[in-house]
């Protein structure tokens, strides 16, 4: 048990740390344009929502607080890369959509971002330590507390 819980938490600083530096260097890159990386990350999430995404969705896609995620609505709203249209499933509600300026920005962020990404992953990691990875984080989601 001792040796597990050293282990442990050895292994979780390790991830923590990597994902850290990691996403360091990606909100450092040259590739965001006028966009932060976190209205880069909305922007992403509402590129895989066909339907859109209420805000308390949009808040656990991009982990971040309400106050957070209205903050960055707003701002993306005043840009008019994002709008807000009647819940067809709730009269109360309202869903968040990509405009058309808001698909163009994102597919062009999102490609340099991803070339970015698939460079910093390789650059240390094979192909089977990457699906190791893959596979270990998935486990780690699929069974932690949301």
């Amino acid at each position: 048990m001792a040796g597990d819980l050293r282990l442990a938490n050895e292994a979780w600083e390790a991830l923590f740390r990597a994902q850290a530096t990691i996403a360091r260097e990606f909100e450092d890159a040259d590739i965001w344009g006028d966009l932060l990386p976190r209205e880069y990350g909305v922007l992403y999430a509402l590129s895989t929502a066909p339907d859109g995404l209420r805000i308390t969705d949009l808040m656990n896609d991009v982990l971040l607080t309400q106050a957070g995620v209205s903050r960055l609505v707003a701002r993306l709203e005043r840009r008019e890369l994002i709008a807000r249209e009647d819940d067809p499933d709730d009269r109360r509600a309202c869903r968040l959509r990509l405009t058309e300026d808001g698909v163009a920005v994102q597919r062009r962020v999102g490609a340099a971002h991803a070339r970015h990404v698939a460079r910093a992953m390789t650059r240390t990691l094979d192909r089977t330590q990457l699906e190791t990875l893959r596979e270990l984080t998935t486990a780690l989601l699929e069974r932690s507390n949301p």
